[in-house]
């Protein structure tokens, strides 16, 4: 009999002294939170497919493509995954003095070893466009180690950086709700879901879901779903010819829509993206 697929795979697709690069895919095969884990290293995990929770002590981050989750070495974590589909993350080791130089003091608890304070960040969406950019040049060999290297660099200054991160705000109570909001459109992306929806979901008001994600995100609702969609339209473009087709999947009304918003977002159209991530 073959031998049962491992629930956690990876690719290395960079190793060099100042950064090690991995493609990662789970599963996601485990509802409820699985056994306890260890990070060897810190690490910096950017997912691109799907979405899980880590578990940190009584604190918990919903990981999805808007979000930089931060892995301490030393840390205990435990992952559950509500939401089925598994996730697929790029995650990057950059030496600990790097991170030092290139992260914002307040965001490090520890400068020497390069431990973080937050448990994630949110990103914005050129990162999410450097973190496509950086694995699909890595996948195809489109890029040398140098240039490589100075891709993910600039993706780490982008993702550390003081004008383009935002941590969570708001109270404890007010976070979990956003987090149950974010696992609810993470359910089904392609959904167009009404305030009355997600308000009938939760069990609150519309207007106090409104507020409760403007203030703990730092954006509207509306917009971090688009957000959601189009980073998913990232990690599907090398499939599709057919722009029309990758938007019915990623939940927009048709090809003009999401030319538009990607274009909007990303600063250049999917076919654009596309020639230059993928070197073709």
């Amino acid at each position: 009999m073959p031998s049962p697929c491992p629930e956690i795979s990876s690719d290395l697709l960079l190793n060099s002294p100042s950064v090690a690069i991995r493609d990662v895919y789970c599963r996601g095969t485990h509802r409820d939170r699985g056994a306890e884990e260890h990070a060897r290293v810190t690490s910096l995990v950017f997912t691109y497919r799907g979405t899980y929770v880590r578990h940190v002590g009584h604190s918990q981050s919903v990981a999805e493509a808007n979000q930089v989750l931060f892995f301490n070495a030393g840390e205990s974590y435990r992952v559950s995954h509500p939401v089925s589909g598994g996730d697929a993350c790029l995650s990057l080791v950059a030496h600990p003095t790097l991170l030092a130089e290139i992260a914002q003091p307040a965001l490090l608890d520890n400068k020497s070893t390069a431990t973080f304070r937050p448990n994630r960040l949110r990103i914005d969406a050129r990162t999410q466009a450097l973190v496509a950019m950086l694995r699909y040049s890595l996948r195809e060999g489109t890029a040398e180690s140098l240039e490589a290297e100075s891709l993910a660099l600039t993706l780490l200054q982008r993702a550390l950086g003081p004008r383009t991160t935002r941590g969570p705000r708001g109270t404890y109570g007010n976070q979990r709700t956003v987090d149950r909001i974010k696992l609810l459109l993470a359910s089904n992306l392609t959904r167009r879901w009404t305030l009355s929806d997600i308000a009938a979901e939760i069990h609150a008001s519309p207007i106090y879901l409104t507020q409760v994600f403007q203030q703990v995100e730092g954006m509207p609702l509306y917009r971090y779903q688009l957000r959601l969609r189009l980073a998913r339209s990232l990690d599907l473009l090398y499939k599709y010819d057919d722009l029309t087709a990758l938007a019915l999947e990623v939940g927009f009304s048709g090809h003009s829509h999401f030319t538009a918003a990607f274009r909007r977002t990303y600063g250049r159209s999917p076919s654009a993206f596309k020639r230059a991530a993928l070197g073709r």
